[in-house]
């Protein structure tokens, strides 16, 4: 019996999930292990799978590896009619290729720009005003593919990366209940990216986080935009790290890097401008407002924002 298969991990791709099983019934969900986390260490499993068995899908694969013989095996007998990838990990030809109408992918972009592991974070650091997904054929190279249908948004100037993560989900979702169509139909024409247009998206780590404040004002406040929740943009201040998930144009003369606590305020200076730091978390904290904390930091003036990671977060 051919059947349509669903790989995906995290919460982005459960709306997609969901679409697809009301529209066709979904009859397998490839996802990760289930992993220890937090500080109990208890064991947890992905949003897909958590969602997988609250639709009722009960043939749910968590392989350690994609190109395990036996997990190819598996996938070979349930005789794929489509295969839809979303956030995932990459998919080798001995598994995409078993997909009698086609293996799709969703990604977070328009495609051919931000091909890559963040797509979000790199089109928001960039400044773009205008994001999407796009769905294409799996094939040998990441994020290459046909080019089956896009979606369109405005990323709007108060957006962070999780604001547009959460505006990408539904339309992720539409556009694979449209792909799955097209590919259940047949005879659609699909146009192949220009690679000449193609831009880089790789993942962005914790340690690249550290803002430069002898950047413009505009790239410190999309740095931070792009940065936040996770893994958060940071600065050194008064020797602790400190993350900064949202701020806002000042008009405060202050030099680069220099930072003054105005009012509630805590006012940094960049190249050409000033940014007031208006969410902030500090260690062992919750991310607040700084005017929830400021009281504490009555006495702190100003000073120069550091670059250097203290050894104690290294």
């Amino acid at each position: 019996m051919s059947s349509i298969i669903f790989m995906g991990t995290p919460e982005f791709a459960v709306p997609a999930l969901e679409a697809l099983h009301r529209e066709f019934g979904v009859s397998t969900v490839v996802t990760v292990p289930d992993r220890q986390k937090g500080r109990g260490l208890q064991t947890q499993p992905s949003a897909v799978k958590v969602s997988a068995m609250e639709l009722g899908i009960t043939d749910i694969l968590q392989p350690a590896s994609l190109r395990d013989a036996d997990f190819v095996e598996q996938i070979r007998q349930r005789k794929p009619l489509i295969i839809c990838v979303i956030a995932f990990r990459i998919l080798p030809r001995a598994v995409y290729t078993l997909a009698e109408r086609g293996a799709f992918n969703v990604h977070a972009s328009l495609l051919p720009k931000y091909r890559g592991a963040a797509p979000i974070n790199h089109a928001i650091l960039n400044g773009e005003t205008t994001s999407g997904v796009t769905s294409f054929l799996l094939n040998d190279v990441v994020d290459t593919g046909t080019v089956i249908e896009q979606r369109t948004t405005e990323i709007r100037d108060e957006m962070a990366a999780g604001d547009l993560y959460e505006a990408l989900m539904p339309l992720a979702a539409d556009c694979a209940v449209s792909t799955t169509k097209k590919l259940l139909a047949g005879g659609s024409v699909f146009l192949p990216q220009d690679d000449s247009l193609a831009t880089p998206a790789p993942k962005i780590f914790r340690e690249q986080a550290g803002i430069d404040w002898s950047s413009s004002r505009e790239h410190v406040r999309n740095f931070i935009r792009a940065h936040s929740p996770t893994p958060a943009a940071w600065t050194v201040w008064n020797g602790d790290v400190l993350k900064i998930t949202a701020a806002s144009r000042s008009q405060e003369p202050l030099r680069p890097g220099e930072w003054r606590v105005v009012g509630e305020q805590l006012i940094a200076g960049c190249a050409d401008g000033a940014l007031s730091l208006d969410e902030v978390q500090l260690p062992g904290k919750r991310r607040m407002h700084f005017a929830d904390i400021v009281r504490g930091y009555r006495g702190l003036p100003n000073g120069t924002f550091s670059s250097s990671l203290p050894e104690k977060h290294q």
